[in-house]
């Protein structure tokens, strides 16, 4: 893959974003739904060195170089949400330049104990908040992170 020309794209993407809404003031032209789903997979798999899987695995969206299955997360929002607990997650919020900022980078089973004994939302998915997130990642020693490469 092209890391120069998909960085690059991922840039002219939320560029085009802000032209239009700077065009037509007061409309939002924000990617969401699967389009932030799939940047953010992309984006994280191209920045760790992941395995892209095939799309809609339960659990896990990548597979490290050592074998780890990695669920990615990605929001332009303050929140994301879980169905099952994860090998491991990274958690990024993409932002306007088409950049991200990353969350958490750790095991799932740190994430998912949040929802321990909370009834399952009427959708199945637990909702957590990127700052929560953030304090979780503090507790997560280097040796347990997914180095990233670029």
């Amino acid at each position: 893959m092209d890391h120069k020309k998909f960085r690059s794209l991922v840039k002219d993407l939320y560029k085009t974003v802000a032209e239009l809404e700077n065009m037509f003031s007061g409309r939002h032209f924000t990617p969401d739904g699967h389009m932030v789903g799939s940047l953010g997979e992309c984006l994280v798999a191209d920045a760790y060195g992941l395995e892209l899987l095939t799309a809609s695995n339960k659990g896990f969206d990548a597979m490290s170089p050592l074998g780890v299955k990695v669920e990615i997360k990605a929001t332009q929002s303050t929140r994301v949400a879980f169905r099952s607990c994860p090998e491991h997650a990274i958690v990024i919020k993409i932002l306007p330049d088409g950049t991200f900022e990353e969350f958490y980078n750790g095991k799932g089973s740190r994430v998912w104990e949040q929802f321990s004994g909370k009834p399952i939302p009427s959708n199945g998915q637990y909702q957590i908040a990127l700052s929560k997130l953030a304090k979780l990642n503090e507790q997560v020693e280097e040796s347990e992170k997914l180095e990233k490469f670029a």
